[in-house]
């Protein structure tokens, strides 16, 4: 695998995390409101006392991913993968010594 896939790969997720975002913003407020609510006066976040708002939240994002994603079909309805690049492949690296 070469090191700019991963950055591209990066920067994409990036790209679609505002759009996903977006679309899923009166959750992701609710789940604010929560642990705001919840640790007002020092107190401390405990495990699972927004986990109802958490979870819309979660579910929002992954309804909203899998449409995006679907959008990236082709006419056939395969989906569409972007090429590798292999033309550096590190397993292949052989050191002299």
């Amino acid at each position: 695998m070469s090191g700019s896939n991963v950055w591209t790969r990066s920067r994409e997720k990036m790209r679609n995390f505002s759009d996903i975002f977006s679309k899923c913003a009166d959750e992701a407020a609710a789940y604010g409101k929560c642990v705001a609510a919840t640790t007002a006066g020092r107190q401390e976040l405990k495990k699972d006392l927004c986990a109802k708002e958490f979870e819309a939240l979660k579910t929002c994002f992954v309804k909203a991913y899998l449409k995006k994603k679907s959008t990236f079909t082709t006419s056939a309805n395969k989906k569409h993968k972007p090429k590798r690049n292999t033309k550096y492949n590190i397993c292949s690296i052989k050191i002299h010594l």
